[in-house]
């Protein structure tokens, strides 16, 4: 009798579902989305090459190599009915750098299908809202004091106009100071509505935290407006603005993922692979001890094995890493790795590793013996199961003991002190 290959009729439809997309999120499908996403981030950027380009922590991190700082935009600020202007999360060194540089990038991505992150459509638009009415509240009661720094930069009794006739710098300018909500377009009125509510709120919360507002008013010539830009966007090249005619100081969100419901399935001249929207989401997940500074410093030895040999190769990579911030003291995340064919490649390696690093360790003992160290040492032949840089060292190391084979070590404040001693 032939056997039934049909799955259960009374299967869930949502295991199916997620069990096909397990077997789709894998590492190689990850990080080659994340290194084809990054190719548009970086043709975005050269438009204007001028601005600094931001990631918006975490996700973000992963889509350059060159990024000019980091910035933290919450998206859970902008979800609908928990709109928050978080005092916490001020991110003023942003306001002060795009006022000094005339704008910013700011790169993000979302897996949720959306053309861009909540973070982006609500979150940093409510900001900016909340700047600009807490420095034209600030201009208006130093009216004064604002139009004597515009008198001395424009050098003479007149008050200097941006490209677009807006007066800058006093009350008298102060109409021409927007302060709307700019959000985009598909964020519904009643939406809309509700958010401006409660915007004035959030201003005199701004208000009453111990911020310099004085050093930002001064600085920013035009109001902070948001842009958006995604892989779905029509940029028309002969007709880019420049910076200096724009009315405004523009907040460029670059929604790095190409928004997408369907796996979509792609072939190059060597291997296919899954496209993921936004697969930097999420990162502990899938990276499996990734960061994105070893990413983009390993990228291409990473990506060029396909996806065969890519689990293997950043288990190695995160491995390699570990071993050696641990080995100068630095800390380094632990991560649990599956087993697999390459775990007898990576202990060898990790071998090879200690056993170069205790040969150098030895050796500094030795010539600090023959120059005189007159450090209590045990007797080098003394028969004895611990260590062989615990034998030689003094009896205050002792409880000094290795974590099975994972290349670290515990012990007291005396163990360290004489290991740094060795080591410098």
């Amino acid at each position: 009798m032939a056997k039934d290959t049909n799955p259960p009729v009374n299967e869930n439809i949502y295991k199916v579902t997620r069990r096909i997309k397990k077997t789709e999120q894998t590492i190689y499908n990850a990080l080659r989305s994340i290194h084809d996403d990054s190719l548009f981030v970086s043709e975005i950027r050269h438009l204007w090459r001028e601005l600094p380009l931001l990631a918006n922590l975490r996700c973000g991190l992963w889509y350059s190599s060159d990024f000019d700082g980091t910035c933290y935009f919450k998206s859970t600020d902008g979800h609908n009915g928990n709109w928050s202007f978080n005092t916490g999360r001020l991110n003023l060194h942003v306001g002060m750098l795009v006022a000094e540089r005339g704008g910013c990038f700011i790169v993000d991505a979302t897996r949720k299908g959306k053309r861009f992150p909540d973070a982006m459509s609500k979150t940093i638009p409510i900001w900016t809202c909340v700047l600009n009415r807490a420095i034209a509240d600030y201009r208006t009661l130093h009216a004064q004091e604002m139009l004597h720094s515009s008198t001395e930069q424009t050098g003479n009794g007149h008050l200097g106009n941006d490209s677009k006739g807006g007066k800058t710098g006093n009350s008298e300018g102060e109409n021409d100071w927007d302060c709307s909500l700019h959000l985009p377009v598909w964020i519904s009125h009643v939406e809309k509505g509700n958010i401006e509510s409660r915007i004035q709120g959030w201003v005199e919360s701004l208000k009453s935290t111990v911020v310099d507002l004085e050093s930002l008013a001064k600085t920013l010539k035009k109001p902070l407006r948001p842009l958006w830009i995604s892989q779905n966007s029509v940029i028309w090249l002969n007709e880019l603005p420049e910076l200096d005619e724009w009315p405004f100081t523009p907040i460029i969100l670059v929604s790095a993922s190409r928004p997408s419901i369907f796996t979509q399935r792609y072939t190059d001249a060597d291997f296919s692979w899954s496209y993921i929207p936004g697969a930097a989401d999420d990162e502990e997940s899938w990276a499996r001890g990734l960061t994105p500074a070893l990413f983009w410093k390993h990228h291409l030895e990473v990506l060029e094995g396909g996806p065969t040999t890519c689990n293997a190769k950043v288990a190695e990579i995160v491995e390699r890493d570990r071993v050696y911030r641990t080995q100068r003291g630095i800390h380094a995340s632990q991560v649990r790795v599956k087993s697999g064919g390459f775990r007898s490649e990576i202990s060898q390696s990790v071998d090879r590793e200690r056993t170069q690093h205790e040969t150098a360790l030895e050796s500094r003992i030795r010539n600090g013996l023959a120059e005189g160290d007159e450090r209590a040492f045990r007797a080098e032949g003394e028969p004895t199961l611990e260590p062989w840089f615990i034998r030689k060292a003094p009896v205050n190391l002792k409880g000094f003991h290795w974590i099975g084979n994972t290349g670290l070590a515990v012990g007291n404040e005396d163990c360290g002190e004489f290991l740094s001693f060795l080591l410098v």
